[in-house]
């Protein structure tokens, strides 16, 4: 009885202090030491919180460099479907996605951002300075900041290893992960088209990983975690643009993935599970029909 009316007491003053952390309101005199002489970054940054509800106004900072990298991202791949000269570089050049598909895709997606995401987005500054997150001056340095998103990068492509197998399995797969399956020559924004079970849940290695890391080994600053997000949309949207390219990341950097790696798995709807990196694919033996294939693809290729 005392664990328990211990642990009833734990979360309730937890949920008091997330409710105080909701309705902080920003104060750049409390954000910026008295010793340190703000950067123009810095200045600008703390403006957009002052006197604001900063749970609210993080929130919408996230979710609109979430929409403009996403979308931007996306851009050129959309350019492309309209150039005869780029349909060399398909992967699928014998599949093309319908007007119906296209705003299908992109009418669910907006519905998911706004309803899903954009709700997840208004929470997370909250648990941030939960967990200790930096969200004053001064900012990280780069070397830093480059260091930490690599680090979530290698965490988030582990976890979504693991968590992408599951949806592979039975009923997860029938009510669930079929939904992202639709497109099996998957184009752009069809990265994020997904029941919002998966969205919640996939979404949780972006966002654990800064969490724990800040909590177990050093400090993240809240910027590093919007340049991460960044980051991450960039590599999924090519991941999911349907085109290899020469100058593709994979082709530089063998152990990147890219679109090659997943678009085989949304084509074949078995192997290659990992978001960002070929590693956990090869040590489990989940690319061995895929290295077959790429083979296959590459070779004739080559010979046209």
């Amino acid at each position: 009885m005392a664990a328990s009316a211990s642990f009833v007491k734990t979360a309730a003053q937890l949920a008091q202090q997330f409710i105080a952390e909701m309705n902080t309101v920003g104060d750049i005199n409390k954000m910026v030491p008295m010793d340190h002489v703000p950067t123009w970054a810095e200045r600008t940054w703390f403006s957009f919180f002052e006197g604001r509800n900063e749970a609210v106004t993080f929130g919408i900072i996230a979710f609109i460099v979430h929409q403009t990298v996403y979308y931007g991202r996306y851009l050129p791949y959309y350019i492309c479907d309209f150039m005869p000269s780029m349909a060399k570089y398909k992967l699928q050049p014998d599949k093309h996605v319908s007007s119906e598909q296209w705003w299908k895709c992109f009418k669910s997606l907006l519905a998911s951002q706004i309803f899903v995401q954009l709700p997840m987005m208004m929470f997370f500054l909250p648990a941030a300075r939960m967990v200790g997150f930096d969200c004053a001056a001064p900012f990280p340095a780069w070397p830093r900041v480059v260091f930490q998103v690599c680090i979530f990068f290698v965490f988030e492509d582990f976890y979504h290893y693991w968590a992408h197998r599951l949806f592979h399995w039975g009923i997860f797969y029938k009510r669930i992960h079929k939904v992202h399956h639709e497109h099996t020559a998957p184009f752009g924004i069809a990265a994020e088209y997904a029941h919002p079970i998966e969205t919640a849940v996939l979404g949780q290695g972006t966002v654990a990983g800064p969490l724990l890391f800040n909590f177990f080994i050093e400090q993240v600053h809240i910027t590093t975690m919007l340049i991460w997000i960044a980051a991450r949309l960039w590599q999924t949207v090519e991941a999911h643009c349907g085109y290899d390219f020469p100058w593709s990341m994979s082709h530089w950097l063998p152990f990147w993935a890219g679109a090659s790696h997943h678009d085989y798995h949304h084509m074949a709807f078995v192997d290659n599970f990992a978001s960002t990196f070929r590693w956990w694919d090869s040590i489990f033996g989940t690319d061995c029909r895929y290295q077959i294939y790429e083979a296959r693809r590459t070779g004739k290729k080559k010979a046209d």
